[in-house]
């Protein structure tokens, strides 16, 4: 098993290409997009299905470099993003590695 950090971004779906650019810019080797997501959070609700759940896998070292390039993005268009701790099991037939 191997530490890795669970990034999990929740954005209106407009802002999808800049949020992807910056992972890329970032170098996250790897990320899952869930598309039409609706939800409440204090202060917010989003009912309209017009919202995208990213999450992101990168490896503790990456963690400082996704943050910096997703941090200006959500605080200019909104949303959210949440990061927690994970343990990777990597597998022969692991499609990408950390």
């Amino acid at each position: 098993m191997h530490p890795v950090k669970r990034v999990e971004i929740i954005a209106n779906a407009v802002e999808l290409g800049k949020i992807l650019d910056g992972l890329e810019k970032a170098g996250a080797p790897a990320y899952t997009i869930i598309r039409n997501v609706a939800g409440k959070s204090p202060g917010a609700t989003a009912t309209e299905l017009d919202n995208i759940f990213v999450i992101v896998y990168c490896s503790p070292e990456q963690l400082k470099s996704v943050v910096e390039k997703i941090r200006p993005i959500l605080n200019k268009f909104g949303g959210a993003c949440y990061i927690t701790d994970a343990m990777e099991i990597r597998s022969t037939r692991c499609v990408a590695s950390l």
